[in-house]
């Protein structure tokens, strides 16, 4: 064994000491678990530590696995610094595991742990309990389970290295391509005895540069280009990114489009330089395609631009996790992005004036049309019977407009609703929830804590909102002094199911019949009275004139601490 001078921790530390020392190390805010048997050491480490005033990170007690990760993610979404989340063996990771799939999908950073048993009673030590040689155990370990839907995924083999492998896991979550590991910490080394040698603490990754002679050639595609278009879905979950991309596309005087597969704002939507979400119309017209953080901009995979060079400008363009990727690349730029968007801005010389001046022409006519559109729409919408989601959207953009808010979408069939009415225009304002249904409210809570003092506005659908833990979600929004205002699209109706039954067999038995399985929630009760228990400010609305009226009280209770949920029964 190696000799070491350190000594082991004060009151004879254990394993959940090496795991707290670890996430000091790593720098965690949080530690986010959903609690397990297994994690009785780390809570007495805690205990210890909040005892004697010794550092340790902010430990969140969460009721549900969901409720935990998801909230790791909206922090980490704000943030951008990997967090701790401690489950229950393995079928805490199972049921949390569609929330660390989101984590994967949206780049989040952060260290999942859970623990088994090795020894099944049958070793020396305190005795772990019979429920893992029972029930809990999975053969291979969870680490096994974890690999699809983690970054990586191991186990800690001993309490003697246990601090440096949390370490390693946190370094390998934080680095491009970011998203979720997953670390398997047995209960028995939880439970030895520990020599005090800690990890190091991490720092930040050191960024990636594109070369000039990268981005010098990118700059002449630009320079020669009459028709380029701008294509991104995450530019703004970069940090700078935003900002950087604001600069590039004013300096060339390119249109940017922000496609359904968006998932943040990535651009003001109100900046004349914003072409919508449709990608169709440049298929067949661009000359250049600039796809910036853009994983998955066609649809089908096969559907290639007509003529146009495709440049794509990713720090991690192909993404391991993604099964299936058809970017039609002809130059890649794998620099960090925000960096990469800078230097080709500064390239932005010898312009030929007269094919700039008229692609800004054509790009500020087109916007003008859509916002006349828009107004259009929401002029329709404000006249309609009944209340029309897109009054919704546009109700809720007047009353949040210049305060900072920021808007959490979990909505399906109006999430380009809410994108188009509701019209983000700040860095970190907009956040759609990635993965399976039934993680925004989680996320919401989490980006909450990670920017107390914004209001954050969750637009959920009625059947989004059945899928999520809603009663844990409301007793950590409580406990944690989180404020939501959550706006319910409520169709009464699975409506993305129907339109497909409808899509797939237009003229079938249950188009004949008008049996549509699968689809209908009128039998649900009023969605907002789950909130009455907690004495959260609840109204549910079913009349245009009282939409507005609802939604400022609402807004006012969330300014003066207190979840809100608005459920809005709309048309359609």
């Amino acid at each position: 064994m190696t000799d070491t001078n350190n000594t082991p921790g004060a009151d004879g530390g254990d394993g959940g000491d090496a795991v707290v020392s670890a996430f000091n190390a790593v720098g965690a805010d949080y530690i986010f678990c959903s609690s397990g048997s297994e994690w009785a050491p780390v809570w007495e480490s805690l205990a210890r530590r909040h005892r004697d005033g010794e550092p340790a990170p902010e430990y969140l007690d969460l009721t549900h696995e969901t409720v935990a990760v998801g909230m790791a993610t909206g922090y980490g979404l704000v943030k951008r610094r990997p967090q701790g989340v401690l489950l229950h063996a393995a079928p805490g990771l199972l049921q949390g595991s569609m929330a660390v799939h989101g984590a994967l999908l949206a780049g989040v950073p952060m260290v999942v742990t859970s623990s088994e048993s090795t020894t099944y009673g049958d070793g020396p030590g305190q005795d772990p309990g019979g429920q893992w040689y029972r029930n809990l155990s999975i053969v291979g370990g969870p680490h096994q389970i974890a690999q699809p839907f983690t970054k990586w995924s191991n186990e800690a083999a001993s309490v003697h290295t246990l601090p440096t492998m949390i370490a390693r896991a946190a370094e390998l979550s934080w680095r491009a391509p970011a998203g979720p590991a997953y670390l398997n910490i047995p209960l028995e080394i939880l439970l030895e005895d520990w020599d005090g040698r800690e990890a190091k603490p991490i720092v930040p990754p050191g960024s990636t540069h594109s070369s000039p002679e990268e981005v010098d050639p990118v700059a002449q595609l630009i320079r020669e280009a009459v028709n380029p278009v701008i294509v991104t879905e995450t530019a703004g979950r970069e940090a700078g990114g935003f900002e950087a991309l604001v600069a590039f596309a004013e300096a060339w005087n390119i249109p940017v489009v922000e496609p359904d597969s968006a998932v943040c704002g990535n651009f003001p939507r109100t900046h004349p330089l914003h072409a919508g979400s449709d990608i169709g119309p440049w298929m067949d017209e661009a000359d250049l395609i600039l796809l910036v953080n853009c994983r998955a901009p066609f649809y089908p995979p096969s559907r290639r631009p007509s003529k146009a060079t495709i440049v794509v400008i990713d720090e991690v363009p192909q993404r391991p996790h993604v099964v299936y990727q058809v970017l039609f690349a002809d130059k890649y730029l794998e620099g960090n992005v925000a960096n990469t968007l800078r230097q080709l801005a500064k390239r932005a010389k010898d312009l030929d004036v007269a094919v700039v001046t008229a692609r800004r022409a054509a790009q500020e006519e087109r916007h003008a049309d859509e916002q006349a559109t828009i107004v259009a729409v929401e002029a329709k919408a404000a006249q309609a019977e009944g209340i029309d989601p897109v009054l919704v959207a546009a109700t809720l953009r007047g009353l949040i407009d210049g305060q900072d808010a920021i808007v959490v979408d979990e909505t399906i069939t109006h999430s380009r609703v809410v994108k188009r009415h509701v019209q983000t225009s700040d860095p970190d304002s907009y956040f759609y929830v990635q993965g399976g249904l039934g993680q925004g409210m989680a996320v919401a809570l989490g980006v909450k804590l990670a920017a107390k003092e914004r209001p954050v506005v969750l637009t959920i659908g009625d059947g989004a909102f059945t899928y999520n833990p809603v009663i844990q979600s409301y007793d950590a929004s409580n406990a944690y002094e989180l404020p939501l205002l959550i706006v319910v699209f409520n169709n009464r109706v699975y409506k993305s199911m129907n339109l497909n039954h409808r899509r797939f067999y237009p003229e079938g038995a249950a188009a004949e019949t008008g049996e549509w399985l699968g689809t209908d929630l009128h039998r649900l009760p009023r969605l907002a009275q789950f909130a009455e228990p907690f004495g959260m400010h609840t109204e549910t609305v079913d009349a245009p004139d009282a939409l507005a009226p609802a939604l400022e009280r609402a807004l006012k209770a969330v300014a003066e601490g207190t979840t809100a949920v608005v459920d809005v029964l709309v048309t359609r």
